[in-house]
């Protein structure tokens, strides 16, 4: 379907790639991987051809179509959403609008015998014949089901798009996109926008696409359920294999560590033959023999190992004061941005040292929630820190706050204070920002390199509350994982905005989701929330949001549990925790104790107060056990 060969482009003097090859064949679904300025994007502005190579050449089929999604959109203003997706069918919509002058023409004119006339009863028919072919009595229910796919309520169908925010008008150009079934289909990082139900529903569609699909994307879930190969961009060359994004990972590794192991053969081999070259060159008796083994030297193809681009930031967020219990409070807490009510009646306690994620929808106030924490925005109800509470904030925009026209070097500057100004340098070089690079200036910075610079310039101050809205958006997967890493070692308490699921994943032992103006709470990690919503099928969640569903909830509606008897079942469910942690520590040891004890008895219960410590360890298990099914009772009679 398309071929590239030899394909090279520079920027600078530097080449991004140069001269590789590569096919698209239909049913590939590629994901196109690489750090932050490897030359992912430049290489999709190349399929499309919206930009030319230096060198090279892509060859493809006259009729196939090629679908982009960039990063950059324009819209024409005054089209209400429905009208903008069906901009996807504009060989459709010609038809209408001649099958609607032909209709015109045929109720203002009389003359039924003339040959014209006949001419449109002739053309109406092939029009109306044509407009079947091409799906026109589907192409509305189409339209629908794709919008509704991605997050869009029936409601939306008729707003203007101008009152939409940038990436509810990505989801409308992803729609247009899907539905006009393109043979190619190139998309950038297109779950950048998507919350998690949105970002299902397009890894069901995109698994059981007919032609070539291929992504940019930082998700590495998202990459592993999808795709079904992975080109990576590195130092200049490709790695192309047929497997999804982690099989791939361990795939070169194994491929890296083979060529390590045969390297190191064949260096062997040419340090024995050129000792022995050494050895024959000093009698002439052997001159020939050294000849004979210089000649076969020469010839050997020297095995070479593939390069890996191992740097990555190094970020440790250190805790400042330790805080009170309590890390803030709230109760009847509400948001409206003029007419539209965001929030409502949200009560909601968070204690020291707790891991939570907020999911939901886009526009359901996940991010309004997060800037009421940290008083950016004005709210009703009440709302209140706890003592020596310390916020270090990361917005989902964070990077447009930076200045464009200030260095890399004067943003963190200018941000420094008297502590922390002398370890600027030391601090961008962990963020990868090093030599030459400290002086770009801030608007020629990439989307991953402006993250990188925002989340180094959070350092500058000390926290012991992290709340981050969509840290991981425009950052590669290797800062994504190094990212991860920090978080999980941070020991205050985190607060995270994310629709990753693969960057969630152990991050946090609470999810709350907002839906409907409410919040509701899950004492669990996102895999445990992902098993509650049944977000595998959509449809499912209809369902089981009409049923009765045994949840703790944050509202004051009637079925669902008071503000106070949230504040003691969270308790309870703390004090549950800590039992179900004794409890598995204690198996553990006393597990430990009985292996021992199978494997060398005699020595194990010579050592002092053996039987003694033997026996106590397992009367306090059986006083965790009973107290734990007390708790347990409790929980399930303060849930029912």
């Amino acid at each position: 379907m398309l071929n590239i060969h030899n394909l090279s482009i520079s920027f600078g003097g530097v080449y991004l790639f140069e001269e590789i090859s590569y096919k698209l064949t239909a049913g590939d679904r590629v994901g196109l991987v690489g750090k932050n300025g490897a030359g992912k994007s430049t290489m999709l502005k190349i399929l499309s051809k919206e930009q030319q190579p230096d060198s090279g050449e892509l060859a493809m089929d006259k009729e196939v179509k090629i679908g982009f999604l960039k990063q950059d959109i324009d819209f024409v203003q005054g089209r209400t959403v429905v009208e903008e997706a069906y901009e996807a069918f504009t060989s459709i919509k010609k038809i209408e609008r001649d099958i609607d002058a032909i209709n015109k023409q045929l109720e203002e004119r009389t003359d039924y015998e003339s040959e014209s006339y006949n001419q449109l009863i002739t053309d109406l028919s092939d029009n109306t014949q044509h407009y079947e072919i091409l799906g026109g009595y589907n192409y509305q229910g189409e339209t629908e089901r794709v919008l509704q796919g991605l997050g869009f309520l029936r409601e939306d169908f008729d707003r203007l798009t101008d009152t939409f925010s940038g990436g509810w008008r990505m989801r409308i150009e992803l729609a247009k996109l899907l539905l006009q079934k393109n043979d190619i289909l190139l998309l950038d990082e297109p779950t950048n926008h998507l919350d998690i139900e949105s970002i299902i529903w397009l890894e069901n569609f995109l698994k059981t696409y007919p032609g070539v699909v291929v992504i940019v994307s930082h998700d590495k879930m998202f990459l592993d359920h999808v795709t079904n190969r992975t080109i990576e961009i590195s130092l200049g060359r490709i790695y192309d294999y047929n497997k999804p994004y982690s099989q791939y990972l361990v795939l070169r590794k194994e491929i890296r560590e083979q060529q390590l192991a045969a390297q190191k053969n064949q260096s062997k081999q040419i340090e024995q033959t050129e000792k022995l070259i050494e050895k024959f060159r000093a009698k002439a008796s052997k001159a020939s023999m050294a000849q004979s083994l210089i000649k076969k030297l020469d010839k050997i193809d020297r095995i070479e190992v593939d390069e890996d681009d191992n740097a990555v930031m190094r970020i440790n967020f250190p805790v400042s004061t330790q805080p009170g219990k309590i890390i803030m409070e709230a109760e009847n807490v509400g948001k409206k941005y003029g007419e539209k009510e965001v929030l409502k009646d949200i009560d909601l306690l968070i204690e020291r040292g707790s891991k939570i994620a907020f999911v939901g929808q886009n526009g359901q106030g996940k991010s309004t929630l997060a800037k009421i924490i940290v008083d950016e925005i004005s709210f009703e109800g009440t709302f209140k820190l706890g003592h020596n509470v310390e916020i270090g904030y990361f917005a989902q925009n964070q990077s447009e706050y930076l200045d464009g026209e200030l260095t890399v070097h004067d943003t963190m500057i200018h941000a420094a204070n008297e502590k922390t100004r002398s370890k600027v340098r030391d601090m961008l070089g962990a963020f990868l920002f090093r030599g030459d690079e400290v002086d770009k200036k801030v608007k020629v910075l990439s989307g991953g390199e402006r993250n990188r610079l925002a989340l180094c310039k959070m350092l500058l101050q000390p926290f012991n509350v992290l709340v981050m809205d969509e840290p991981t958006n425009h950052l590669d997967i290797k800062s994504k994982n190094v990212l991860k890493e920090a978080l999980k070692i941070f020991e205050g308490t985190l607060i995270l905005v994310s629709h990753d699921r693969d960057f969630l994943q152990g991050l946090s032992n609470t999810v709350y989701e907002f839906k409907e103006k409410k919040i509701k709470e899950y004492l669990g990690d996102i895999n445990f929330y992902l098993e509650q919503r049944s977000l595998n099928d959509l449809r499912d969640i209809e369902k089981k949001d009409n049923s009765a569903e045994k949840t703790v909830s944050n509202g004051k509606e009637s079925a669902k549990l008071s503000y106070e008897h949230q504040k003691k079942l969270k308790s309870l469910n703390n004090k549950l925790s800590n039992l179900e942690s004794k409890i598995n520590k204690l198996e553990q040891e006393i597990k430990a104790i009985d292996v021992e004890l199978a494997i060398n008895y005699d020595e194990t219960i010579s050592k002092p107060d053996f039987f003694d410590q033997y026996q106590s360890k397992k009367e306090e298990l059986a006083t965790l056990m009973e107290r734990w099914e007390v708790v347990q009772e409790e929980i399930d009679s303060l849930s029912s």
